[in-house]
């Protein structure tokens, strides 16, 4: 099959090597300066510094070249620029697409799949998400993913192309509760790297992981998501991962603003893009449309946005009322 990945971040990357070892792939990065740099060392030392490009994965900074006889694209950038990305797309008249973006644009609070079926309206879309470091996957290490659309078919084939050796990937249908799990993850990986920042122990790291899938399923359910998929994959699978594995960047920006940086200084050094960070706001807009209660994600948006300090936030956390658990 050949595969487009447009975006040449992290976990395209990882895609791109992992895709590689069966199909024909192009990757699409945003400059002519970083094409050639990768071209050149067949390695993004930006981004995914350790890992080689197969032969396999040509590089190009024109995406009408990138996409032109792709017969599956894969939308690999931030959710900050997967609507311009997408009209760039909609003249060249896309088969079908798969988007691993996470999170809410900002100004509209949509998910990736309603952006995408708004700009490119009647392409075959799907969402591929679950816990997964781009570096271990890159390195062959087992990982597990869901493909969810509306188009089975599409689903399917998604399974079909990448699924094999130390990669396992699941079907569904509930694209929202996909992407509802990979947007609210992020900002829960935040507080909890400001718990750890905080020292405040493995007892608070764990029921704020707890209370954060509580946050998640309300929200999900709310927006039409499944309770199933957000106790998955996506959902609480990529929460555990992303609040307490290393190499989380939502996590690392939690844990500097815990340890007293500000977050200009923690995003400064970060070279990353932070989805927790981009779209808590919208995320807390949404709830408060809905009326569902994200105190976590209210008090993680006051500590970024609005000065609050860390262990103040944990104060007005710490004095809610008692309630039923659930």
């Amino acid at each position: 099959m050949r595969i487009s990945i447009v975006g040449a971040g992290a976990w395209g990357t990882a895609l791109a090597v992992i895709a590689a070892r069966r199909h024909e792939v192009t990757l699409h990065v945003r400059s002519v300066d970083q094409m050639e740099a990768l071209r050149s060392t067949r390695e993004n030392l930006r981004y995914l510094p350790g890992f080689m490009l197969p032969a396999a994965v040509a590089v190009t900074s024109t995406l009408a070249e990138a996409v032109s006889d792709a017969e599956l694209i894969v939308l690999a950038t931030p959710v900050s620029g997967l609507r311009a990305t997408c009209l760039a797309l909609a003249s060249m008249r896309p088969r079908q697409v798969v988007c691993v973006s996470k999170g809410l644009e900002a100004e509209t609070h949509l998910l990736p799949h309603q952006i995408i079926a708004e700009v490119l309206p009647g392409v075959p879309a799907a969402a591929l998400s679950g816990p997964s470091f781009a570096s271990e996957v890159a390195a062959g290490l087992p990982v597990a993913l869901t493909a969810a659309s509306a188009d089975e078919v599409l689903a399917e084939r998604i399974v079909h192309t990448l699924h094999g050796g130390a990669v396992r990937v699941y079907r569904s249908s509930d694209v929202i509760g996909v992407e509802v799990g990979g947007a609210v993850k992020n900002v829960m990986a935040v507080a909890s790297g400001i718990s750890d920042g905080l020292e405040l122990g493995a007892n608070a790291r764990a029921a704020l992981i707890t209370r954060g899938l509580s946050e998640m399923m309300r929200f999900g359910t709310a927006l039409g998501g499944s309770a199933e998929t957000l106790i998955g994959l996506t959902g609480m699978g990529d929460l555990i991962l992303t609040c307490t594995g290393g190499l989380s960047r939502n996590r690392r920006v939690g844990l500097e603003l815990g340890q007293g940086k500000s977050l200009d200084a923690v995003l400064a050094s970060l070279g990353h893009v932070a989805e927790g960070v981009q779209c808590v706001r919208a995320i807390k807009a949404s709830a408060d449309r809905l009326g569902v209660d994200m105190p976590i994600t209210v008090a993680v948006s006051a500590i970024l946005f609005d000065g609050l300090a860390p262990r103040e936030a944990l104060g007005h956390l710490l004095a809610r009322a008692p309630r039923h658990e659930h």
